[in-house]
């Protein structure tokens, strides 16, 4: 089964950053898109940014101008920072791979991250 392992969230101050990484063991990770949803209380999950095996990227809305998504396949792991957070960036974010040639989606376990003062 894939498992796909996060870490990076935590409590952080308004107008702070985090990085988010997403790893995995494998061999195929080079082969997937990445990307991170995430779903604040109350809310749906809603994707934030995703990056496609040929490094083309997206970002929503919200996030677009102050996140950044990047992967390293050497390290099979993906990571999206996310700058000058805000309060309405709370919220549980869930690391994803989408493996277009097996039509597979694998998520990760999920990671708080809280932007309170």
């Amino acid at each position: 089964q894939v498992q796909l392992v996060e870490s990076g969230g935590g409590l952080v101050q308004p107008g702070g950053s985090l990085r988010l990484s997403c790893s995995t063991s494998e061999d195929r990770f080079s082969l997937w898109s990445m990307g991170w949803y995430r779903q604040a209380p109350g809310s749906e999950r809603q994707l934030v940014a995703f990056i496609t095996s040929g490094n083309v990227y997206h970002y929503v809305n919200s996030v677009k101008g102050r996140s950044t998504i990047s992967r390293d396949n050497a390290k099979k792991t993906a990571y999206l920072q996310i700058d000058s957070l805000k309060e309405e960036d709370t919220a549980v974010y869930y690391c994803y791979a989408h493996d277009h040639q097996l039509d597979q989606r694998h998520w990760g376990q999920g990671t708080q991250v809280t932007v309170s003062s």
